[in-house]
């Protein structure tokens, strides 16, 4: 346990990561897995491996952040999304809009695509952030295998990709609408002014206290009236303590007052 301790300590000084803000039982098998799979001894041992070995660091941060995504993950959500967006631009002739745990881009391109049938290209800019360098640099690259994109409409297959042997390309134009940075939800400034935040199945790793301290900034994060959009299993407990409403499942409206 001592040895723990020592290790999200120095993680923490190397890295900004917070472990503590995990799931500990659930963290520290994921870890130890890494141990064994590369042959340290301890908790010790480890670290001194990722902080001189630039290979296993990356291993270490990309098995850490659970890369799995694919495009318009759960298509009903999708659907309901469409409406909100329909909605809001109703009042506004453009949104800004942020994916918070963007992955390895399926997220933030398949906003762009929902957006294209509401927005010319020029007009569409999604801010896409994740603490994983390794994944925004495969996001960037934009190559995807078809079970990825089982879940998308096919015109936005035929429209905006191209087949490269068994993988498919997205286009330059998708790709320019879509703004990467590395960022960490738990320590990082969060983008102001948004009106859709998109955080999906990344908060079920985090323990009761951080996902508090992040729904808060989510809130702050939002212009009155912006939306929260949340993965399927992470529906939130009593959202008026945050000063959300939910509006559907998964769908969380921020109310014009300010968080208390």
């Amino acid at each position: 346990m001592e040895k723990y301790e020592k290790f999200k300590k120095d993680v923490y000084k190397l890295l900004g990561i917070d472990l503590s803000c995990y799931k500990e039982k659930q963290m520290k098998r994921r870890i130890n897995s890494l141990l064994t799979r590369n042959n340290f001894n301890d908790f010790n041992d480890y670290f001194t491996g990722i902080k001189s070995d630039k290979k296993l660091l990356e291993e270490f941060i990309n098995y850490l952040t659970i890369n799995v995504s694919e495009f318009y993950r759960n298509p009903n959500q999708w659907k309901v999304l469409e409406g909100f967006v329909e909605n809001m631009l109703q009042t506004k002739n453009n949104l800004k809009i942020w994916s918070s745990a963007c992955s390895t881009g399926e997220e933030p391109y398949s906003l762009v695509m929902l957006l294209s049938k509401f927005l010319p290209m020029k007009k569409i800019k999604v801010i896409a952030t994740d603490i994983d360098m390794e994944a925004i640099s495969k996001a960037k690259l934009g190559i995807y295998n078809e079970k990825s994109l089982q879940n998308l409409p096919n015109n936005f297959k035929k429209d905006f990709f191209e087949k490269v042997g068994n993988s498919y390309k997205i286009n330059d134009e998708i790709k320019n609408c879509v703004e990467f940075r590395k960022m960490n939800l738990l320590a990082d400034k969060y983008p102001q002014g948004n009106d859709l935040v998109v955080c999906r199945n990344v908060l079920i790793y985090f323990t009761e206290e951080a996902k508090d301290k992040i729904y808060k900034k989510f809130h702050q994060s939002l212009n009155n009236k912006g939306l929260l959009f949340v993965g399927s299993t992470e529906q939130i407990i009593l959202p008026d303590r945050y000063n959300f409403i939910a509006e559907k499942t998964f769908f969380y409206k921020k109310k014009n007052e300010g968080l208390k």
